[in-house]
């Protein structure tokens, strides 16, 4: 037996999902998201870029999010045997927020979902779903399962925005070979009772140990702070198979945080993330579309999980709002065409950055203005203004200066 029948059945209560269903219930639509997890929770992925910033507002959400005292991020900073690179939002390239947040996830997940249930969206937590069936007559059928008791739900349409649960991906068999080179994680959080004063200790950083190994520094309003490595699986096996053991024997290789935190207990146990990277071989069908990292997840590196998390979850529920209002909608030209525009930019600087390419721009001591700006324009998410040559360009552009300023230090050498 059906329990409810709804427009829109959505799997997953994180940023994607929230903003998919913000928008369709401002847009008169019935809307239940299926969350395996109850609320608040932990996850990973507390670094947002500006981008993220007009997908909040559009769906609704924005408003709430701004009551929260979250720890403002106005831009970024990475760190290579002592020198910097800097960048700041405020100077970027083109129009847009120049300005987000850095976040405690549990948090900021959970009021975006009671933003939601206020109002009108209802959302079952700790429901794990079961199957999915599709159908001619009766579209989308969801079983689930909460407190050992089954449940059916009939909608319209399924947007599947459950990140690393990967519902869909799953049982259609969609699984892909990533398209950026396939690193581990690791991370936890401390109190941090060590952490400096005014930006020095507000500034997220990525720290460079090796081309493919770096730490992050994430600081919350809260007095914690995120902390993380990531690299290739190579590296990984010189520590511990114990995650606490592995991550107090990593922490030295940050020369710059090893200080602030060698003394510091974890909040929690270290979490172990492996094979970071993402991809399905199909986003869409006739009555659902994947979204978030549900369906794409390229590297923790520059934070566009979340932006693209909101990005796809905005666009997939537009198109449904026209699908579900009788409109023809190309969901290969007008999603998939459009996120993978996106995606491609950032897999080129993902890639780049573990080449050395990028490294070597992002901390060239006397950059070029102008090109520093259009750089910065890509970090903050803005990678779909084609007036921007290094969106435009991508592919050429940063082997390309990477190259000049390599010549340049060598001339200089020499």
């Amino acid at each position: 037996m059906i329990k409810e029948h709804v427009d829109v059945l959505i799997i997953g209560a994180g940023p994607s999902g929230t903003v998919a269903a913000s928008y369709l219930k401002k847009h008169g639509f019935s809307v239940k998201i299926i969350e395996k997890e109850n609320f608040p929770r932990y996850t990973v992925g507390e670094s947002l870029i500006p981008r993220c910033m007009d997908n909040f507002e559009e769906a609704g959400l924005l408003t709430c999010l701004k009551k929260q005292n979250y720890q403002v991020k106005i831009g970024a900073r990475f760190i290579r045997n002592g020198v910097e690179g800097n960048f700041d939002f405020s100077e970027k390239f083109g129009e847009g927020w120049d300005w987000t947040w850095q976040v405690p996830r549990d948090h900021f997940d959970n009021v975006l979902a009671e933003e939601c249930q206020k109002n009108g969206v209802s959302i079952e937590f700790a429901t794990k779903v079961e199957n999915i069936e599709f159908s001619a007559s009766e579209k989308v059928v969801v079983t689930t399962l909460k407190n050992n008791i089954k449940e059916k739900y009939q909608g319209r349409f399924i947007i599947d925005a459950s990140g690393p649960g990967r519902v869909l991906a799953k049982q259609l068999n969609l699984e892909a070979a990533p398209k950026t080179a396939i690193h581990s994680s690791i991370f936890t959080q401390v109190k941090d009772s060590n952490r400096p004063t005014g930006k020095e200790g507000e500034l997220i950083t990525f720290d460079i140990i090796e081309n493919e190994v770096w730490f992050w520094y994430i600081p919350f309003s809260n007095g914690n702070t995120s902390i993380g490595f990531v690299g290739k699986k190579e590296w990984f096996q010189k520590f511990s198979p114990n995650t606490s053991e592995a991550f107090t024997q990593m922490l030295p290789d940050t020369k710059k945080y090893y200080p602030q935190f060698k003394d510091l207990d974890f909040n929690f146990e270290p979490i172990k993330v492996n094979n970071i990277a993402k991809n399905v071989t199909k986003f869409y069908g006739d009555d659902f579309v994947l979204t978030g990292n549900s369906a794409e997840f390229l590297d923790p590196v520059f934070s566009s999980g979340v932006s693209f998390a909101t990005e796809s979850g905005l666009l997939a529920a537009k198109l449904c709002a026209k699908q579900l209002n009788g409109e023809k909608v190309d969901w290969q030209k007008g999603y998939v065409d459009y996120m993978q525009e996106g995606v491609e930019v950032f897999s080129t600087y993902v890639k780049e950055w573990y080449t050395g390419n990028l490294q070597e721009i992002i901390l060239h001591q006397k950059p070029t203005p102008e090109i520093k700006q259009q750089i910065c324009a890509v970090l903050a998410g803005y990678v779909w203004n084609k007036n921007n040559p290094f969106v435009r360009n991508h592919k050429k552009m940063i082997p390309l200066l990477a190259k000049l300023i390599k010549s340049e230090k060598s001339t200089f050498a020499n």
